[in-house]
């Protein structure tokens, strides 16, 4: 992780570097991600969360190893080098468990952290901040003392764990984003900060985790930025500026945050700025790719005289099972209807890999390239395509479409082609 702590030191000494982190599961978007830092030569950074990859599976059914198979066979088909792949963890904890007992919840938070740096993931995000089995909401040191029988676990069973690196602090929303609209956001204060730094410091040292540390290269704070299901809370830097100012006062550190999608690319560059080195996104992705399929559906049903259908399939699907938004969205029919497709919290990424929604998925593009797609109708559906330079494609399309989100990212962190 070289990479990562040369730039980290770039960061806090003025020169506005930093690196996207990007946490999504579907293999269209990562393809697209895989697919443009290899033709320009940059690191990418993939996550997964503790809820959708962990030893039972989680929502998608991946184990850590089948994630990481599966990642590595991608980027090879991508050509990226694979020291230009950096495997994350998010919210590495309990979470997954949290109505389970403690001791039962750490138990499995612990199992998982196993197979995650066995796996060969090297960005760790610990997050032990939930309360578990209807107990209290835990202090910072009991959040501490737990992160820390994590990093142990870690530093214990990675095949290397002077190549790990670790994420502390949880102050933003639970995996999977905000519940709720949110009326205002709390943010981070440089007291809560150092607090948050130094129960951690002193639980790691009471374990004898001094090398492990060292290592610590993040706290996820809360500079001001979220989204919610219709509305996003850019980032102000001059309210930032004491939070900014406060992490210079600790060797070795910078920021990620977390829930940055929608932000303005200059807010973005802004946050890198103030030192927010690690950009996490993941529902913008997909928001881009559901804009990509929803605007071939269109051209599908203009050109096929069978279409797929897949607007309507996805529909029915999340209609008939509507655990994955139900408790998130409210208002009159019509209202939730809209939510469903339209929401920046896109909880429709949670219904692609949907074996209805997959096969029509593959009948539109099959579709769709049976046909010559005439460049004014690309146009009309993907406006903004540089004429002479449009793709017909529908995988192309795709890609092209997702790549709005990871080049802006790229530029934001200070990466140029």
């Amino acid at each position: 992780m070289a990479l990562v702590h040369d730039l980290i030191t770039q960061n806090r000494t003025g020169n506005a570097i930093g690196l996207p982190c990007f946490c999504t599961a579907n293999e269209q978007v990562l393809r697209a991600v895989l697919a443009y830092a290899s033709t320009h030569n940059f690191p990418a950074v993939i996550e997964a969360t503790c809820n959708q990859v962990n030893q039972d599976g989680g929502y998608t059914g991946m184990t850590p190893a089948d994630f990481v198979g599966w990642l590595k066979g991608m980027a090879q088909d991508a050509g990226i080098p694979m020291e230009n792949l950096i495997l994350g963890g998010d919210h590495l904890g309990p979470n997954p468990w949290k109505y389970e007992p403690l001791d039962q919840a750490m138990t499995k938070a612990r199992a998982m952290v196993k197979d995650y740096v066995g796996a060969g993931f090297t960005k760790i995000h610990l997050d032990a901040s939930m309360a578990c089995g209807g107990e209290p909401n835990p202090s910072f040191a009991q959040i501490a003392e737990r992160a820390a029988d994590l990093c142990a676990v870690a530093e214990t069973h990675a095949p290397d764990p002077g190549k790990l690196v670790y994420i502390i602090g949880t102050e933003v929303p639970i995996p999977g984003g905000e519940t709720e609209e949110p009326a205002a956001l709390d943010m981070t204060s440089p007291a809560r900060l150092a607090d948050t730094i130094g129960t951690h410091h002193d639980a790691f040292a009471a374990r004898g985790l001094t090398d492990a540390w060292a290592r610590v290269v993040s706290v996820v704070t809360q500079p001001g930025v979220d989204f919610g299901h219709s509305s996003i809370y850019p980032f102000i830097p001059a309210k930032a500026q004491p939070l900014s100012d406060a992490i210079l006062n600790h060797d070795g550190l910078t920021f990620e945050a977390h829930s940055t999608d929608y932000q303005s690319t200059g807010a973005l560059a802004d946050l890198v700025k103030q030192h927010f080195f690690f950009l996490k996104v993941g529902p913008e992705l997909t928001f881009r790719f559901r804009e990509a399929i929803w605007a071939l559906a269109e051209l599908e049903d203009q050109t096929c005289p069978t279409p797929s259908n897949i607007r309507d399939i996805i529909d029915q699907q999340m209609t008939d099972n509507p655990g994955n938004w139900q408790a998130y969205y409210t208002g009159n029919e019509a209202e939730i209807a809209t939510q469903r497709i339209y929401s920046y919290s896109d909880r429709i990424r949670y219904y692609w890999n949907d074996p209805q929604v997959g096969a029509a998925l593959q009948t539109m593009i099959a579709n769709l390239q049976q046909i010559t797609i005439p460049e004014t109708m690309v146009s009309q559906a993907f406006m903004g395509l540089e004429f002479g330079n449009i793709p017909t494609d529908p995988n192309q399309l795709i890609q092209s479409h997702i790549t709005r989100c990871i080049s802006r990212y790229y530029q934001a962190a200070g990466f140029t082609s």
